[in-house]
C-alpha cells in the first residue's frame, strides 16, 4: 500500500504536503515582488525600457522577465512598442489616477486653506519619474483681488520650478545639481523666480508623505518676492500638515 505523503494519489484524492504549500505561497509572493518592481522601474522610465533592462533590473534571466511583463501586457498595465520599448498602458495609468483621486480629496482643504490665508495660488506638485513633475492639485484663493492663475495637470523639469527644486532638496545632494537646491536642503523650502510662469516667482516646501506615496511638494505662486518670507512658515506648516494626512 502506498503510504500517504506529498503528491501521492489515493484513488481521485491527491494529498498535498504543508510544506509544499509554503513553497508554492513563497513563490507566489516572489513572482508577485518582481512583477511591482518592474512596473515601479517601467513607471520611473515612461519613454520606455528594454526586456533586457528589467530583467538586469530585477536581477532575472530575460525568460523570466519576459513572462512577467507578459502577464503585466495581459491586464493592459504595460506596453511593448515597435522598436519592443516596454512603456506604462493605459490600465497603469487608470490605476494611477484612482490614486491621484484620493491624493485630491485629501489634499485641497490644506491648499484652499494656505491659498486662502496668503490671498496666493497653492499647488501640489508630484514628481513623476526622475526627470519631471506635475501639478497634481491648483487651488486659486477666494479672497484675492488679483492672483496667479495656472491649470493642474502641467508638467516640467524637476529641476525648473520650486516645487521640483524641493523634492530634490529631499535627496541626498548630487552631484551638479543646483545651488537652490542645496539652499532648499538648508532652510527647508526652495524658491524659484520666473522659471515656471514668468515674472512669477514660487516657493515650495516638500511633503515627507508614508513610504511609496510618491515624492511631492507644497507651494504658493506671488507676484513679488518681498511676499516670500511672509509665506515660507505657512507653507511649511501646511507641508507638515499634508505629510501627516498622508501618513507621514
Amino acid at each position: 500500500m502506498n503510504g500517504i505523503g506529498a503528491g501521492n494519489t489515493l484513488g481521485k484524492v491527491t494529498v498535498v504536503s504543508m510544506t509544499d504549500v509554503v513553497a508554492q505561497e513563497s513563490a507566489i509572493s516572489k513572482t508577485f515582488d518582481r512583477g511591482l518592481v518592474a512596473l515601479e522601474f517601467i513607471s520611473d522610465n515612461p519613454t520606455g525600457v528594454t526586456l533586457t533592462q528589467v530583467a538586469k533590473h530585477l536581477d532575472v534571466h530575460r525568460t523570466i522577465a519576459h513572462r512577467l511583463i507578459g502577464t503585466l501586457e495581459r491586464h493592459n498595465l504595460v506596453k511593448r512598442s515597435e522598436a519592443k520599448l516596454i512603456s506604462p498602458a493605459v490600465g497603469l495609468i487608470r490605476l494611477a489616477e484612482s490614486v491621484d483621486q484620493d491624493l485630491r480629496k485629501v489634499a485641497r482643504p490644506v491648499l484652499q486653506a494656505l491659498a486662502d490665508k496668503l490671498g496666493a495660488t497653492a499647488h501640489l506638485i508630484i514628481a513623476t519619474g526622475q526627470d519631471q513633475v506635475q501639478a497634481l492639485v491648483v487651488v486659486e484663493p477666494t479672497n484675492a483681488a488679483a492672483h496667479i492663475a495656472f491649470r493642474a495637470g502641467q508638467i516640467h523639469p524637476i529641476h525648473q520650478g520650486s516645487g521640483g527644486l524641493a523634492i530634490l532638496a529631499a535627496h541626498p545632494p548630487m552631484d551638479g545639481e543646483r545651488p537652490e537646491v542645496a539652499e532648499a536642503r538648508t532652510r527647508g523650502y526652495a524658491v524659484s523666480s520666473g522659471e515656471v510662469i514668468p515674472s512669477a516667482w514660487g516657493l515650495s516646501a516638500h511633503v515627507a508623505a508614508a513610504p511609496g506615496m510618491g515624492d511631492f511638494s507644497i507651494g504658493v505662486t506671488v507676484f513679488r518676492p518681498s511676499l516670500l518670507d511672509v509665506c515660507a512658515p505657512d507653507v511649511l506648516q501646511s507641508a507638515r500638515a499634508l505629510a501627516v494626512l498622508l501618513g507621514g
